[in-house]
């Protein structure tokens, strides 16, 4: 029997597994410097060519894309959080490098990837795969635009070498794969905090479930806020500031306001690279020139030209992980000329993100609600995705069903595995 893969696309790490009749999950494994690891990131770099060069350049995935871009002199492209762009009409396509590419031809080329690990590490034709998918995919506003992600994401796993392709929805399968830790049923809520989106799934599950042969699911909601929500708040109170915002620059004898849409496009990392278009570089550097503090809106503009966006990231993101462990972060962003250096309190920052928790909280009650389940009959919350340790998020589950009650681990994998035990049932 040909085995038949689980494979989770998400917006900052994808992974991919196979599953035994054992119920037994194992991940294929990617290169990383001297080490492997089970994740894969979800970013395509396109090093940059030189002019009028005709060589063909590689396009690179994963640990090898940051790898290469962080030690490029002359950055290239870096496309980050793709999957966000799913539910959108307006991207259809982008010129890199002198060539067109869909939406669907870069998603496929990071499912290719992670297809080809697992046909040399699984000894498998890789022909069948059960997809993850979100509850709600980030950017749809109706039932058109989740089916246009969903057409797209099919289109892409096609393009990939996938023949039979089947969707699943990511918390479902991080059902599956809690499961198989249980020896006692339990009615379990479980939290996928992904990059783009956190879903919630209310299921039964135990031996019992097992044995009845029954769907373990009684409800699914999601709400398109996550990972990449909360670095955006950082950069819109912390960094922006630093970069212009705010600030004013004068344009016929007036004093006017530096734009802010251009801080809301840098504060989403799936849009800052729209940023370089020819068009807003020569209006950011008029601004620069007649700006009231010219060396800020100087800094944005080397950050866009030089391609120092990911760079930005990483510093956000270093930022809000040390918050996990500590009440003060230290923010450093130095690249090329351009320097940033502030710090900031957990209590700052849970105070910006304070309406975010409160949009979670209300898409899990309207899931109880819906259910008919209380807070208190719940057994346990398993919580996955990177987004589940900030503390206010744990305090906010331990407040609601009891700290007891929280579960959590292989935050980064969970999916995949769930994904594979799930396609042992298809």
């Amino acid at each position: 029997m040909e085995l038949v893969i689980g494979l989770d696309f998400g917006t900052t790490n994808s992974a991919i597994a196979v599953a035994d009749t054992r119920r037994q999950a194992t991940l294929a494994t990617f290169a990383a410097g001297p080490d492997t690891t089970p994740s894969f990131r979800s970013i395509l770099y396109f090093p940059a060519r030189e002019r009028y060069s005709q060589q063909k350049i590689e396009t690179q995935a994963g640990p090898e894309a940051i790898n290469s871009y962080l030690e490029a002199d002359t950055k290239g492209r870096l496309i980050v959080s793709i999957k966000s762009y799913l539910a959108s009409p307006l991207f259809t396509s982008t010129s890199i490098n002198g060539r067109n590419y869909t939406l669907e031809d870069l998603i496929a080329i990071i499912l290719r990837r992670l297809r080809t690990a697992a046909m040399q590490q699984f000894g498998t034709s890789a022909s069948q795969v059960v997809l993850g998918r979100p509850v709600r995919f980030s950017g749809a506003e109706n039932e058109a635009g989740e089916q246009l992600a969903l057409q797209r994401l099919k289109t892409a796993a096609e393009l990939a070498g996938f023949q039979q392709i089947s969707f699943e929805l990511e918390p479902v399968a991080a059902a599956y794969q809690y499961e198989t830790q249980l020896d006692h049923d339990e009615l379990v809520l479980i939290g996928d905090f992904g990059g783009g989106t956190s879903d919630f799934t209310l299921a039964r599950l135990g031996p019992g479930r097992k044995k009845g042969g029954r769907s373990p699911v009684l409800g699914t909601s999601g709400v398109a806020i996550a990972g990449d929500t909360f670095d955006s708040r950082i950069i819109m109170r912390l960094v922006a500031p630093k970069l212009g915002l705010g600030s004013h620059y004068v344009s016929l004898g007036k004093q006017l306001p530096v734009p802010v849409w251009v801080y809301s496009q840098l504060s989403s990392w799936h849009h800052m690279f729209l940023l370089k278009e020819p068009k807003t570089m020569a209006v950011l550097r008029e601004v620069k020139n007649q700006a009231v503090e010219p060396e800020k809106v100087a800094a944005l503009v080397q950050i866009i030209s030089e391609n120092l966006g990911y760079a930005l990231y990483r510093a956000v993101e270093q930022t809000k992980v040390g918050l996990t462990a500590e009440e003060r972060a230290a923010f450093l962003f130095s690249q090329s000329t351009a320097r940033l250096e502030d710090s900031l309190e957990r209590w700052q920052f849970e105070s910006w993100i304070q309406d975010d928790i409160q949009n979670i909280s209300a898409c899990i009650r309207s899931l109880l609600d819906q259910s008919g389940v209380k807070p208190a009959d719940i057994d346990s919350i398993f919580l996955t995705g990177g987004s589940s340790f900030v503390p206010v998020v744990r305090r906010f589950f331990s407040r609601t069903f009891g700290a007891d009650k929280l579960r959590s681990g292989e935050e980064l994998t969970t999916v995949a595995k769930g994904l594979a035990l799930r396609a042992l049932e298809t």
